[in-house]
């Protein structure tokens, strides 16, 4: 089928340059209704219970959809993706590694652009074609994201799903691209949401199911998302090397609380959820988190796929009745 999974967002522009379909392991395991199942079945394979359950989730999906290929981010994602490429390549998967470099340095993510393009066969002039293509669909979702905070049209898994979605284009850019134009006709009547209370996602996307109708159920709406925000390559940059160098995810967490402080404030946030996934090195980065930003924090950890347990729900509802106080 001519399919290429990937482990985390990479320049999509080369793989839709070589024909391939793009597939984001991520949102095929976490998507298929059976993620909890995929995660079961890596554990009977051996995984650890204490490793992620987005990598168990990535395996299972991998192993189950048939994919033979992959692109697997060795650097600048999870730290356990070297010994998922490994496992695979046991089942005759290819992987071809691809790393964003810590320092952002230009030359050092071009040299890998170019890796993976060799490994594709295309070159430059097919790629930036590719990235043409993209541009109308990329501007679209940047409408969503406004209409989300500064109209109110918008709901946060809406926002959610659309960013997230744009990592692979849901496998064809063109269908996908219908799908945001028939969104966008829709909403266009909606009455604003009237929210008291505006927050922040901070964090990698969540395990959890219900997250974002719990919020908006108590009265408050989530009106950023970090990380699904920057798998839609916001800033507009047409130079791939500059595209992926503003791309904040990978590199280190002072990068990413420059565009979080900005967005913020733009965004009149009135508190901060920062999500964590058990067994992420990510945990760590809350403590720097908390430190570095001055409004309120909630932070929440997710293990496996499922609803929000009792308590977590009670740590919400006392942290949105916080927000109300103060406001």
């Amino acid at each position: 089928m001519n399919r290429t999974g990937f482990t985390t967002t990479i320049p999509l522009e080369i793989l839709l340059a070589a024909e391939r379909i793009p597939v984001d392991l991520n949102n095929l395991f976490i998507t298929g209704g059976r993620s909890l199942e995929l995660i079961e079945a890596a554990e009977a394979q051996g995984f650890p219970r204490n490793i992620c359950g987005w990598i168990k989730g990535i395996y299972g999906a991998v192993i189950e959809s048939g994919i033979r290929e992959l692109v697997a981010v060795t650097e600048g994602d999870c730290s356990n993706t070297r010994a998922l490429m490994e496992v695979l390549s046991l089942h005759g998967i290819t992987t071809i590694p691809f790393a964003y470099p810590h320092d952002r340095n230009s030359q050092a993510l071009r040299d890998e652009i170019e890796r993976m393009m060799a490994h594709f066969g295309v070159g430059w002039d097919e790629v930036n074609r590719a990235s043409e293509s993209l541009e109308s669909v990329r501007r679209k979702i940047a409408e969503i994201d406004r209409l989300t905070w500064e109209d109110g049209l918008v709901s946060g898994a809406e926002n959610h799903y659309f960013q997230v979605a744009s990592s692979d284009m849901n496998g064809s850019a063109k269908t996908f691209e219908a799908e945001v134009d028939r969104f966008l006709a829709e909403i266009a009547g909606r009455t604003p949401y009237q929210d008291s209370i505006r927050l922040a996602y901070v964090g990698v996307p969540p395990i959890i199911d219900d997250l974002y109708p719990f919020f908006e159920s108590h009265g408050a709406r989530v009106v950023f998302n970090e990380t699904q925000r920057q798998f839609s390559m916001p800033y507009g940059i047409r130079d791939l090397v500059e595209r992926y160098r503003a791309y904040t995810y990978p590199y280190d967490i002072f990068y990413r609380l420059a565009d979080i402080r900005q967005e913020i404030k733009k965004r009149r946030v009135d508190g901060v959820i920062h999500y964590v996934q058990s067994f992420c090195f990510r945990q760590i980065e809350d403590m720097v988190v908390r430190q570095q930003l001055s409004l309120p924090i909630l932070t929440l950890e997710g293990d496996k796929p499922g609803p929000l347990d009792a308590r977590t729900k009670i740590r919400i509802e006392s942290f949105l009745e916080l927000l109300g106080e103060q406001k």
